[in-house]
């Protein structure tokens, strides 16, 4: 059964929610203020988070915001329940992502309902992204669902290795040692101006290969790839990569194929950072990042990359980018929650990169 945090001060108040809960089936946890709340949602991962606005240390509003910058917990849905009725109230806590909001005293069939709406989006979320996935994976090389090609058949049975957000893979000017895959996250490859401004250079997600290019060519890596996230990759050894690759025809023109779209991609690119209106480069990174990190095409799903990097990947000033999707929100192109941007209007912003 899922799983339900409960963060309420009043021990009257948090008794009757857990009997509530119980009775209709949910397993609970109890977190008596803010502070603890924001430790138990960290730790156990709920399926969904019913928080008190009034509490003790942290109040629901700060507990929401930092749980919506916390990785692992920003998709938890979020409950505020509270005496307050003014309606600036209610849009604050909406505006800063709550998914519901509950006035005491409240019927207990009003609080079921709402946690059974928002576990029905949680799973349709889950559901679609699990579909999607099942059959995106196997065309990233162009390949049947089932069919195993050279490169990806070397990934089986691979040790695991582990990166924190912002940590360092390899560094620009190192010799590779490995092929790697990225098993779960994502990741950014950058140089590094003469300024010391960041310039990404390519973003890989699940299912991508790094670091090929300079196995291939037998020099030291010319960017640095670093976590965005936490992230997950599997380590080919340098000689099992270039053995295969000797021996296997299918293998070489796979990696034939990934070369020549990453020089396509990277040309591109260049093109735009030199030649496009600030304009046309903000909203076509926005399009590029949500492209390749939300494999499922559901709008409620937000771009969640830190300015920095947008304006990296643009190849502008962050002030100038802050600037622009400051113009973009009050055109209604986007909008930004907590600092995760939604697009609002996809043809308007597709239209904007012609």
């Amino acid at each position: 059964m899922p799983t339900i945090l409960v963060i309420e001060d009043n021990l009257t108040v948090s008794d009757h929610l857990v009997e509530i809960l119980h009775l209709a089936g949910y397993d609970v946890l109890v977190a008596p203020d803010g502070k603890q709340g924001i430790t138990m949602a960290g730790r156990c991962h709920p399926d969904l988070i019913i928080c008190d606005l009034s509490l003790p240390i942290l109040d629901g509003y700060v507990v929401l915001q930092l749980l919506s910058s916390h990785e692992d917990c920003c998709n938890i849905p979020f409950i505020l329940l509270t005496e307050r009725t003014d309606r600036s109230d209610v849009r604050m806590g909406m505006n800063l992502g709550a998914d519901d909001y509950i006035t005491k005293p409240f019927h207990p069939s009003e609080l079921l309902n709402s946690i059974e709406c928002q576990l029905k989006k949680l799973e349709h979320s889950r559901h679609l992204h699990a579909v999607d996935l099942k059959t995106t994976m196997p065309a990233i090389c162009n390949v049947a669902p089932g069919e195993v090609m050279p490169l990806h058949a070397l990934v089986k049975d691979r040790n695991i290795r582990r990166f924190k957000k912002k940590q360092t893979i390899y560094q620009e000017g190192n010799h590779p040692s490995c092929l790697y895959f990225i098993v779960r996250g994502q990741v950014k490859t950058f140089i590094l101006d003469e300024d010391g401004k960041e310039l990404i250079t390519e973003l890989a997600g699940e299912g991508d290969f790094l670091g090929y290019a300079a196995l291939l060519e037998q020099v030291r890596y010319i960017d640095t790839a670093e976590a965005i996230g936490e992230v997950e990759l599997a380590l080919i050894p340098q000689d099992e990569f270039e053995n295969l690759l000797l021996s296997d025809a299918d293998m070489r023109q796979q990696v034939i194929h990934l070369l020549t779209e990453s020089i396509e991609e990277k040309e591109t690119q260049l093109l735009k950072t030199a030649y496009d209106s600030l304009r046309k480069k903000t909203a076509a990174t926005l399009l590029t990042v949500y492209r390749k990190y939300n494999i499922v095409d559901y709008r409620n799903i937000g771009i969640k990359f830190s300015r920095g990097n947008l304006a990296a990947l643009a190849g502008v000033a962050k002030e100038s980018l802050a600037r622009t999707l400051a113009e973009f929100r009050e055109e209604h192109l986007i909008e930004v929650k907590n600092g995760t941007i939604y697009i609002c209007d996809m043809e308007k912003l597709t239209q904007l990169c012609k």
